[in-house]
Order: C-alpha cells, then sequence, then structure tokens
C-alpha cells in the first residue's frame, strides 16, 4: 500500500504541475519556483509532513518535497543554532539535492554535444 500511496500522490502533484502548463501562461520556470514555494509554506505551518507520512517520496521526491526539506533544515536550525539557522538551515538540510543537481549536471554536460537548435 505504501508504493501504491506514493504513486498517487506524486502523480498527483505532477498532473497539477502539467494542468498549469497546458491551461495557463505560466512559464515551467514560475510553475517549478511556484511548488517549491508551496512546499516551504506547507512545511513551515506543518500541513506537508502529513502528507509525507502518508505518500512517503510520493510526497518528498516532487519539487514540493525539495521546499518541505529546506522548511524543515530551516526550522532544526534555528532550534539548535538560534537566528543563525535561518541562513544555514535550508542549505544544510537541501546539501544532497543540490550536490545531485551539480554532478548530474556536469555528467550530462561531458556527454551532450552543444549545438544550434536549427
Amino acid at each position: 500500500m505504501e508504493y501504491f500511496n506514493a504513486f498517487w500522490v506524486g502523480g498527483l502533484i505532477c498532473v497539477i504541475g502539467q494542468i498549469l502548463i497546458d491551461k495557463t501562461k505560466l512559464t515551467p520556470a514560475r510553475i517549478l519556483v511556484a511548488y517549491v514555494v508551496i512546499g516551504v509554506a506547507l512545511g513551515a505551518i506543518g500541513l506537508y509532513e502529513p502528507i509525507v507520512n502518508f505518500a512517503g517520496a510520493g510526497a518528498t521526491v516532487p519539487l514540493s518535497g525539495f521546499g518541505y526539506a529546506i522548511a524543515e533544515g530551516v526550522k532544526e536550525e534555528v532550534m539548535s543554532k538560534g537566528l543563525l539557522g535561518v541562513l544555514t538551515g535550508g542549505l544544510t538540510a537541501a546539501a544532497a539535492g543540490i550536490t545531485a543537481a551539480i554532478i548530474f549536471g556536469l555528467i550530462a554536460s561531458v556527454f551532450s554535444k552543444p549545438g544550434d537548435k536549427s
């Protein structure tokens, strides 16, 4: 049942993003930023954690989960280090994701051939 819940919750998040792309004039970049901001906001007020507990990776893998991870990291760092945690918490919590994006981007650039779209 865990896999099923992860599948349908993650799928629903992706369907909402696809509908936004198809039916609005929002650019994909703005939709991605909106997902991260929504994840931060829902994580900050405690509404995203029940979704993560229910759906697991279906809620943590999409970009809203990245925003949630940032919010949780800030909360933890503020509790342990005070106001300085506002600056360090998000980066500490998201370091693995950021590092993976940089490494995989580097690997893709090594194997890709740049060129015009013509």
